[in-house]
């Protein structure tokens, strides 16, 4: 088995913020020049997420409303006395920090409407993700 790792900078301009990062995670499966494995999507941040969905503006806004619903940002978080960012840390984690995507052929095995995300919830600010590929040529 081979292993191949990428460290992608991905520069966020909103507060809040969903980042379409598809194509940068299939440059890095193409650079691995694996053919069969896996693709492991992962951010260090702890207020940013990594999501797999449709890339569709209506739904995009609509993820926003529902985590502001489920975490609003003045939500009288004990964190908030540390800094004022407790809703994008508690978002962060409801999301998740990765993602596995089987890798075939030498692409990620994506359905039509599936894109990868970076979620950004404390911006805009440059953040890091690693794209770790396993498998076979």
């Amino acid at each position: 088995m081979r292993t191949f790792l990428k460290e992608l900078s991905i520069k966020t301009s909103g507060r809040v913020e969903f980042r379409d990062i598809t194509r940068e995670v299939e440059e890095a499966v193409r650079e691995s020049g694996i053919k069969s494995g896996v693709a492991i999507i992962f951010t260090p941040h702890t207020t940013t997420g990594i999501f797999m969905n449709e890339d569709e503006g209506g739904l995009k806004r609509d993820l926003e409303r529902i985590l502001e619903k489920l975490i609003p940002e003045k939500g009288g978080y004990m964190h908030d006395e540390v800094d004022y960012n407790a809703y994008a840390h508690l978002r962060s984690i409801i999301l998740g920090a990765s993602l596995a995507v089987p890798v075939e052929g030498g692409r990620l095995m994506l359905g039509t409407w599936q894109s990868i995300f970076l979620a950004e919830f404390d911006g805009p600010r440059s953040r890091r993700v690693y794209v770790r590929v396993m498998g076979s040529d």
